[in-house]
């Protein structure tokens, strides 16, 4: 009995180590097709398959924050259904510019600059805008994104 005990005590403590872990340079990989892939998905051009491949990226049970205004989005369709309604709105120019990247186990701060000139399908007004905001991607041993945090920046 004190063998079996000890047997599955080791194996609840080497769980976590069996997960994979992925290197710096791997991450930042990672890190820098979901920047790729959010851009090419709010571009002037953007088509159903640039929505897709950034859906790509996404585990299948996933959670996209944004935390200033307090929206969590976990559903892959529901995600989908508003990037390509998104699609509606006239975008004149978009752009996203890495400033920085902190990489840990699994996961990538990324702070980037985002510019771009929108006109909404339910406005009337071009929006300009420019900001600093900070992204945390976090990914599973898949290397597929598993939480997204967005923190909004001036």
């Amino acid at each position: 009995m004190h063998k079996l005990l000890l047997i599955v005590t080791l194996l609840l403590y080497s769980l976590p180590s069996l997960a994979k872990v992925f290197s710096e340079a791997q991450l930042t990989e990672l890190a820098n097709a979901f920047v790729a892939a959010k851009n090419a998905r709010q571009q002037p051009d953007t088509d159903i398959e640039d929505i897709d491949h950034y859906l790509s990226l996404l585990a299948d049970t996933f959670i996209d924050e944004h935390i200033k205004y307090n929206v969590v989005i976990n559903s892959k369709t529901e995600l989908r259904n508003s990037l390509i309604a998104k699609m509606a709105d006239k975008v004149i120019f978009s752009s996203i510019r890495i400033v920085e990247k902190m990489v840990g186990s699994n996961v990538v701060f990324i702070k980037m600059i985002e510019v771009g000139k929108v006109k909404p399908s339910h406005s009337s007004k071009v929006i300009d805008y420019e900001s600093a905001n900070i992204v945390s991607l976090e990914f599973n041993d898949k290397g597929l994104i598993k939480h997204i945090r967005r923190h909004h920046g001036f």
